[in-house]
């Protein structure tokens, strides 16, 4: 369901009619020409939301849990996340584990940017095992040009 689209000035001009709108859709896209869109929204559509992603966290860990969740899972994600056919099997559970925490972290700490992270950079992941001449080409070596571990940023 899209959410009705107002301009910030119009927000600005006609808080009321948008407030009303609020009221109905219980949330309005406010777009901005000079910077990033908003989303103005209810308090109980923040909560029902909050709610919705503390259940599906809790039930994917409980599902990893069970006796026979996890092949449950990763026979699910493939209709979720059609480029997971490209992962090995130690991959999947990785990236099982990583989506249950980032979604907890969504959750518990409020910080959604990892769940969004989580995806993008397992699908990139997918991307090059997919193409086996860029997957031969990054996974080469290179005797002559090493220059040690690479520390984390």
């Amino acid at each position: 369901m899209s959410a009705p689209t107002v301009s910030f000035s119009e927000l600005s001009k006609n808080s009321k009619r948008v407030a009303e709108t609020l009221d109905k859709a219980q949330r309005v896209h406010i777009t901005r020409r000079d910077g990033e869109d908003l989303y103005l929204t209810t308090a109980r559509h923040d909560q029902q939301r909050d709610e919705t992603a503390e259940v599906v966290a809790r039930l994917l860990t409980a599902l990893v849990g069970a006796e026979g969740g996890e092949r449950a899972i990763r026979r699910a994600l493939p209709e979720v996340f059609p480029w997971v056919r490209h992962l090995s099997g130690d991959e999947m559970r990785e990236f099982t584990q990583d989506l249950i925490d980032a979604t907890h972290d969504a959750v518990e700490l409020d910080v959604h940017a990892n769940l969004h992270g989580v995806i993008v950079e397992w699908r990139a992941t997918a991307r090059i095992l997919a193409d086996p001449e860029l997957t031969a080409q990054l996974m080469r070596s290179y005797p002559d040009e090493d220059h040690g571990e690479v520390t984390a940023p």
